[in-house]
């Protein structure tokens, strides 16, 4: 099991709670990455909106490639996993800048292609938002140009959305055949096409039962193409404590739906631009990517446990969330990244 965290360019995860004590700063977010990786994490998930998701479009957020570029520099082992949106994006230009801070990280560069759901921070920003099943089309271009412009010398694509003519891209990624590519979606569009063109699957938050369902589902797409197998991963929210009892008192906390908080609207958003396989609560809407659903609250046992039976499901990567994200790292890599890592060795 691999073990990774998102990058808090929002100041935090909690729509209920208006102060996490995270700063939406450079400072903060290189002393989060660079202590990270001395603790054990894997891979950091860096996500893209010009908006602020979480704590509302008026509060700071941080821009997803500056900040991946930046950290390249001053991180040595960990994975820069940095969202990407193609329709905020011309896609040899983003191969071009890709390849770049691969470069730079040596290799630990990597893509999450997220197709947009937000119609008010497209409008806001000048970028035309377009419905559900043509944004994923458009991503299948635009991943046949990305692809493209990596892998080859003299490239050129004639598509709807995209074209480019005898495209010289040098250097390339230092990866390869390339950088992963990850990418998440609970539509019949998206399944077939993260299955084709991608390399790996990302999950929100649910038990482990339904994710070893979805993995299977995922598995029988991607036999009828003659392509590697799809690694898995799947988000969720941890809350460690030494007793059950504080545990879920700090989720009662954090799921205090407050209706007036600064996010609540453009949830409403994203539900109406997004095809979810599943209903959501307002329980859904305190954490950011169903993140509650994992079940990953409890003492470190119960929560290693429960890792444990993400990986029998397929799980190979779990992107965490904290709040506060320093400290609960920290708790975290203590009791249960070192003992979970032992006693996988140890089996």
């Amino acid at each position: 099991m691999r073990y990774g965290y998102w990058l808090p360019v929002f100041g935090g995860w909690l729509r209920n709670v208006e102060n996490e004590n995270m700063e939406t700063s450079w400072p903060y977010v290189r002393k989060l990455a660079q202590r990270s990786e001395q603790i054990g994490f894997d891979v950091t998930l860096i996500a893209e909106l010009n908006l602020n998701d979480i704590k509302g479009p008026e509060a700071a957020s941080l821009d997803a490639w500056s900040t991946a570029a930046a950290l390249a520099a001053v991180t040595e082992k960990i994975e820069l996993m940095v969202a990407v949106r193609p329709t905020f994006h011309l896609p040899a230009l983003l191969a071009k800048q890709a390849a770049n801070i691969n470069h730079i990280s040596n290799g630990r560069l990597t893509l999450n292609v997220v197709s947009s759901w937000w119609a008010d921070e497209a409008r806001k920003y000048g970028v035309t938002f377009e419905q559900h099943d043509d944004r994923y089309a458009r991503t299948s271009e635009w991943l046949d140009v990305l692809d493209g412009v990596w892998k080859q010398d003299h490239f050129s694509f004639s598509g709807k959305y995209y074209r480019v003519e005898d495209n010289v891209l040098e250097p390339k990624p230092v990866s390869k055949p390339r950088p992963t590519l990850y990418a998440g979606g609970e539509s019949p569009a998206a399944k077939d096409l993260i299955a084709e063109k991608c390399d790996a699957y990302l999950m929100h938050g649910d038990p482990p039962e339904r994710v070893r369902e979805k993995i299977t589902d995922l598995r029988k797409r991607r036999s009828k193409h003659n392509l590697p197998p799809l690694r898995f991963g799947v988000a969720g929210y941890a809350i460690v404590r030494e007793t059950e009892r504080e545990a879920q008192d700090e989720l009662r906390r954090i799921t205090d739906v407050q209706q007036s908080a600064a996010g609540y609207a453009n949830y409403q958003q994203w539900l109406a631009g997004t095809q979810l396989e599943q209903r959501v609560s307002l329980e859904d809407y305190s954490v950011s990517n169903r993140g509650l659903r994992s079940g990953l609250v409890g003492t470190p046992e119960q929560v290693a446990e429960r890792l444990a039976q993400f990986e029998a499901a397929g799980v190979d990567l779990v992107l965490l969330q904290f709040s506060p994200q320093l400290e609960e790292m920290e708790r975290f890599a203590q009791t249960v990244i070192s003992k979970y890592r032992s006693a996988s060795a140890l089996a």
